[in-house]
């Protein structure tokens, strides 16, 4: 990312050669990882067979460290052979546990001391990382110059006088030197050295005068900066608590008072950027003044903290803003608010949400507060999502999101919460299964299939009528988890399929699942009975008219992943209130300014990782940028899923008597579902002679509850308007099924549907234009 913030001095450790904490770590863990490869070879290359030159070669090694660290003892100054010996302990060390191990059956030693002689000598270079700290010193030494030339001089060189003395071959001993050299010091001394990193020059110290004198007043923050040669405001001289005057705390910081200038500089320079470009008239975001800002300690993220005027709601408008400040990718810059006045903006040096770790069994267990983890915001911190809400209940959940969004492990994170939490999980997946097939045989239920969907409604409608039945005799007004019943909650997903313009069901079935829907959505809360939608395209209006509905979906959490962009500000403008600039998730990771040079070149951009997971969070009308915990697919699979899955091993189910009616209801309303999307609804009764007949309906039927059984179809609806047995005509029957009403069938519909009937001997017509059912046996058609 190219941001004019970048232009102040971001990397100063580096310009100046010295070794960086960041880099100090990398080398550390490098060096660590090459004691224990080193260390196993230690350990078990002299009990195994291999070449005689192998063993010859580590022994060689060792030696060869040796002379060369005895060499430099006779021409090396201190730093350089104290920088040798830091360099030569671990090879020594290594080859001194290898050879102990070559004589160990020589000398009769016991088996396990060589092992245990490898294994202590990782530990120790592990700890000590000697290597790095070597070359710490080396240029921590090599920049002491710059701190004080008194450090490469001592006492008769500095006043031109006699033989030189030795150099200290110590940080601590340079300080001491340099302190005794300055004349203004007195006979006060440096003691109780401290020195804050190892790569830094920065130390705190005591300052000792002698007993029964006070610090003399020459030795103030002036001169002190003079002693070692570093700026005044690094110096910082203050009294020790529970002392007299003979005793004062030093501290010399010269790269933290560096630092502190370059941020004051940043902050100047990052404030001026602000108003001349984003928060003056014209600008990105009028009225929308900087108040504070900080930079993380590795610098690859700069917060800042925004305030609104105080006649103005705040408002952030995020592309605006990327293109203000000169980003080459606005996907790099995150916005939150409070949706009142006050709002942070993030920059980043690289997508936060690339890397993500897999979820854990606690991240999954739901708390006290009905709140579990299933992601990570891109600050960092974790995504919360309620399962439950002990003041409202059980909630309403949304899950939108394109093919390949990440939508389906979204979706089995949140089945994993429920079992992990003792949420019993009822399951419908209108694409037959397909999408989340590790759910299968791992929730309480778990239906395939559109006629399944509808089903699984009608037993949760079946359960929530018994709970109801039961509370109203106990007088309770609400729901109490676990006492005496569980939650549950019911997944639908690809509800579009059933739901959505273009679903491939009859009318009369769309208006059940939707009233079904209502039904729980309404009151099932009080009976705690959470719904979960989940689709490709969906939209809070597929859900019904009422704006009870509407309501229930934003109080629970909106997960919308990658859809397209109409979608996208379809859902803001409905769910969010804060404020928050919402933009379509790209399917890829990567640089949009990089993509448009590369068209501009006529070269073509590898992609970068999928965005898969990635979505927008939206609760409580606030919208968060998160990405859900990693899940890899093996073998069409997720195992580590199906692990999380099978860390609680019992599932959450009804009670005997919720689990008999759940099954009641699921079973007849599975079958009557079925025969209605075939275009079936009679049954074939056996007569005394062992033969089949088809069993008439002699009069109407009273209208199912919407709850237990499928809407029937236009051919029941034709024998039921023909069940009296009399003759009706044409235009009568299509008036009857509703021909001409919203939602009626057309009259060519019905006509043909007559057709069939009369084919199969159901009806016939005694005269043009004219119904009539066929009677039964010992009944005579009316001429």
């Amino acid at each position: 990312m190219t941001t004019e913030i970048e232009k102040t001095d971001v990397a100063p450790a580096a310009r100046e050669g010295r070794l960086a904490p960041k880099g100090a770590r990398r080398l550390a863990t490098i060096e660590r990882i090459a004691y224990g490869a080193a260390g196993t070879w230690s350990a078990v290359g002299p009990i195994v067979e291999v070449p005689w030159w192998a063993h010859g070669a580590s022994i060689a090694v060792g030696a060869a460290s040796g002379w060369r660290l005895w060499r430099r003892t006779r021409d090396a100054d201190s730093t350089g052979l104290l920088v040798s010996t830091y360099r030569s302990l671990p090879v020594l060390g290594w080859s001194g546990s290898y050879t102990a191990g070559l004589l160990a059956p020589v000398l009769d030693y016991p088996n396990g001391w060589p092992m245990l002689a490898a294994a202590t000598w990782t530990a120790t270079m592990a700890w000590a990382v000697p290597l790095t700290r070597s070359l710490g010193l080396r240029r921590i030494v090599e920049q002491l110059p710059q701190h004080g030339a008194a450090l490469d001089t001592v006492p008769g060189q500095a006043q031109g006088q006699g033989q030189a003395e030795p150099v200290p071959n110590t940080y601590a001993g340079h300080l001491r030197q340099m302190w005794a050299l300055s004349s203004e010091t007195g006979a006060t001394t440096l003691e109780k050295i401290h020195q804050f990193r190892p790569d830094e020059p920065d130390f705190e110290a005591f300052i000792l005068a002698p007993a029964g004198q006070a610090v003399p007043s020459t030795v103030n923050q002036r001169n002190v900066a003079a002693v070692f040669d570093v700026p005044q405001a690094a110096v910082k001289i203050s009294e020790v608590d529970g002392f007299g005057p003979g005793r004062l705390h030093l501290r010399v910081v010269p790269n933290e008072a560096k630092r502190e200038a370059e941020e004051r500089a940043e902050q100047q320079g990052l404030a001026q950027l602000w108003a001349d470009r984003i928060s003056c008239r014209g600008g990105a975001a009028p009225g929308m003044n900087l108040v504070d800002f900080r930079v993380s300690e590795d610098r690859d993220r700069v917060s800042i903290l925004v305030e609104a005027d105080e006649d103005q709601l705040i408002n952030l408008p995020r592309l605006p803003i990327a293109r203000a400040l000169r980003m080459d990718d606005p996907e790099l810059l995150m916005i939150e608010t409070d949706g009142l006045s006050r709002g942070v903006v993030t920059i980043y040096q690289e997508h936060p949400l690339i890397n993500i770790r897999e979820a854990t069994a606690e991240d999954l267990t739901m708390g006290a507060d009905g709140l579990v983890s299933v992601g990570l915001r891109h600050d960092g911190r974790p995504f919360k999502m309620p399962l439950y809400d002990p003041e409202m209940g059980a909630l309403t959940d949304l899950a939108v999101g394109a093919m390949g969004s990440g939508k389906s492990v979204f979706l089995l994170t949140v089945l994993i919460a429920e079992r992990l939490s003792g949420v019993i999980s009822l399951v419908a997946d209108a694409q037959s299964g397909m999408s989340l097939p590790e759910a299968k045989g791992r929730v309480y239920h778990f239906g395939a299939g559109v006629a399944a969907m509808g089903a699984t409604l009608a037993g949760a409608c079946a359960v929530a009528d018994y709970r109801e039945q039961v509370s109203s005799t106990k007088g309770w007004g609400s729901f109490k988890l676990n006492d005496p019943w569980r939650l549950a909650n019911v997944t639908l997903d690809e509800i579009n399929m059933v739901l959505g313009e273009q679903a491939l069901v009859p009318p009369e079935f769309r208006k059940w699942i939707t009233g079904m829907i209502a039904r729980l959505q309404q009151t099932g809360r009080k009976f705690g009975f959470g719904i979960r939608f989940a689709g490709q395209s969906i939209h809070v209006t597929d859900l019904g008219d009422a704006e009870k509905i509407r309501a229930n979906a934003k109080q629970g959490t909106v997960w919308m992943g990658r859809v397209n962009s109409t979608m996208t500000q379809s859902m803001a403008a409905d769910m969010v209130t804060d404020g928050t600039d919402i933009t379509p998730i790209r399917r890829f990771f990567g640089s949009i300014s990089e993509e448009l040079e590369a068209a501009w070149d006529g070269r073509d951009v590898p992609p970068g990782p999928i965005t898969a997971g990635m979505a927008w969070g939206l609760q409580g009308g606030r919208a968060t940028l998160m990405r859900v915990f990693k899940a890899l697919k093996k073998d069409r699979t997720y195992p580590h899923l199906i692990k999380l899955f099978e860390t609680q091993p019992d599932i959450p189910g009804f009670t005997p008597e919720e689990d008999r009616i759940f099954k009641a209801a699921y079973a007849q309303a599975l079958a009557d579902a079925e025969r209605f999307l075939a275009g079936e609804d009679d049954e074939d009764d056996e007569d005394d002679e062992g033969g089949t007949r088809r069993r008439k309906k002699t009069k109407k039927p009273t209208t199912p509850s919407p709850t237990t059984a499928a809407p029937r179809t236009l051919r029941d609806k034709i024998l039921d308007a023909l069940a009296d047995g009399a003759v009706h005509r044409t235009k009568d029957i299509r008036h009857a099924v509703g021909v001409g009403t919203e939602g009626g069938p057309a009259a060519g519909s019905v006509d043909n549907t007559l057709g069939r009937l009369a084919e199969e001997r159901e009806v016939f017509s005694p005269g043009h234009g004219k119904w009539q059912l066929v009677p039964e046996p010992d009944e005579d058609p009316e001429s």
